[in-house]
C-alpha cells in the first residue's frame, strides 16, 4: 500500500471500506458516471459520508461535505475514486474540497476518464492538500469495471448469464428451458438487471420465452431491452413491448418493410444494422449502446447468442447457474457452437466465485 504515510494500513483500509460501502449504495443508479463513495474523517471519527447521486446530482465528495458541514475543515477525505476536476453536469469536486479546507485526500483508484486521469489529484496537491493512495484499489476497481472498460476500450462491460443442467444443457431438444434454475437464482438475476444498463437477447429467446426483462426489485431501475432480430420476427404483441417502463425496447435488425412499421407502432426503437449470413455482428451494436450511455450489458440470450458472445471474445464475465438436473445429450449446450475440435483449443476460464442459491450451483467465470 505504497503512498500512504500518515495512516497505518489497518486505519486506512478501515475508512476506505466505509467509503466502498457508500459506493455500493449507488450501484445501478449513477450511469454513465462511475459509482463512488466518500467518507470524511476528523479526529478519528466519521463526520460525513456520501455516494454519487443519479446523473445531474451531487457526486460522493460533495454529499460527504454537505453531511459534515463545518466539521469538514481540517478533515481527511477517503474516496473510492479520484475526485473530478472538470465541469460537467456538476462543478468539479476538487474545487469544493479545496474551498472546504480538506486537509488530506486518500483515494482508492485513479479516474481513467481522459479528461480527469490524474488531473484531480494534481489540482489537490497544487492547493496544498496531501494526497495519498491508492488504498484497496482492487476492491474499488471491481465496483467500476464497466466504467473502466468503457474508458479504456470503448466498449461496454458484458456479463453473460445462462442457466444449464448439470450436463450442460440450456434447453431440451424441443427448446423447453423453464425452469432450470431455482427461484432464488432468478431473484439474483432480477437484482443484477437492476444494476446493469441494458439486457440483450436474441430473437429466438424473445419468441420462445416471451420475457419481460424488467427488474422486479424494490427501487429497481429497468434496463434498456435489446433484441437481436435480423429478420424482424418479434411480435408487436410481445411482452417486451407491453411493459410500463421508462426504458425502451430496441430491435436490432437488417429487415425492412411492413414488419418494422408494426414494431415501431408498438413502441420499439428500430436500429437498422447489416447482417451477414443471417447473423448480426454484436460488436457494432455494443459500440452504439455505449454511445447512448450504456456501460454494462447483461446478455441473457440462448445458446446461439451465448456462442457468438464467447466466440467473439466479448464476454467479460459469465454467470452460470447449474440446476441439479440432467437433460441428456439431445439437449442444447449452453455455449452454442464454439468451433472447438481439439481439447487443446478449448477456451480457458477462471472460476472467481462459487455459491449455492436455492440449491443450484452458481459459477462466476472470467476469461483466462
Amino acid at each position: 500500500m505504497s503512498g500512504v504515510k500518515a495512516f497505518d494500513r489497518a486505519v486506512a483500509e478501515f475508512f476506505m471500506r466505509l467509503a466502498l460501502d457508500e459506493a455500493r449504495k449507488g450501484l445501478g443508479h449513477t450511469h454513465p458516471n462511475p459509482t463512488v463513495g466518500a467518507v470524511l474523517v476528523r479526529g478519528g471519527r466519521v463526520v460525513g459520508r456520501g455516494y454519487t447521486q443519479p446523473p445531474g446530482g451531487p457526486h460522493a465528495e460533495v454529499m460527504a461535505l454537505r453531511a459534515a458541514g463545518a466539521k469538514a475543515r481540517g478533515a481527511d477525505l477517503f474516496t473510492t475514486l479520484e475526485p473530478c476536476s472538470h465541469f460537467g453536469r456538476t462543478p468539479p469536486c476538487t474545487a469544493a474540497l479545496i474551498e472546504a479546507g480538506i486537509r488530506r485526500v486518500v483515494f482508492a483508484g485513479v479516474d481513467p476518464n481522459p479528461i480527469v486521469n490524474g488531473r484531480g489529484l494534481k489540482q489537490l496537491r497544487g492547493a496544498g492538500i496531501a494526497v495519498e493512495g491508492p488504498v484497496l484499489a482492487d476492491e474499488a476497481t471491481a465496483l467500476n469495471r464497466p466504467f473502466i472498460k468503457a474508458m479504456r476500450e470503448g466498449l461496454p462491460f458484458v456479463t453473460l448469464k445462462l442457466a444449464a443442467t448439470l450436463d450442460g444443457q440450456a434447453a431440451t431438444r424441443g427448446g423447453d428451458s423453464r425452469w432450470i434454475s431455482s427461484e432464488a437464482s432468478r431473484r439474483e438475476v432480477h437484482q443484477l438487471r437492476a444494476q446493469v444498463d441494458a439486457v440483450l437477447i436474441g430473437a429466438g429467446t424473445a419468441r420462445s420465452d416471451d420475457p419481460q426483462l424488467t427488474a422486479r426489485t424494490p427501487r429497481g431501475r429497468d434496463p434498456i431491452r435489446v433484441v437481436l432480430d435480423p429478420r424482424a420476427t418479434l411480435s408487436p404483441r410481445a411482452r417486451l413491448l407491453k411493459q410500463r417502463s421508462a426504458a425502451p425496447t430496441i430491435v436490432v435488425t437488417s429487415a425492412r418493410g411492413a414488419k418494422l412499421e408494426a414494431l415501431k407502432h408498438a413502441g420499439a426503437w428500430i436500429w437498422p444494422t447489416p447482417s451477414k449470413n443471417g447473423r448480426l455482428s454484436l460488436r457494432p451494436v455494443l459500440r452504439r449502446l455505449l454511445e447512448t450511455g450504456v456501460l454494462h450489458v447483461l446478455v441473457e440470450g440462448g445458446p446461439t447468442v451465448a456462442g457468438s458472445v464467447l466466440a467473439d471474445g466479448l464476454a467479460d464475465e459469465v454467470w452460470l447457474y447449474l440446476g441439479p438436473k440432467l437433460a441428456g445429450e439431445q439437449g442444447r449446450a449452453w455455449t452454442g457452437d464454439l468451433g472447438v475440435t481439439a481439447m487443446a483449443k478449448a477456451r480457458p476460464m477462471h472460476v472467481v466465485e462459487v455459491s449455492r442459491p436455492g440449491g443450484d450451483l452458481k459459477l462466476v467465470l472470467r476469461p483466462a
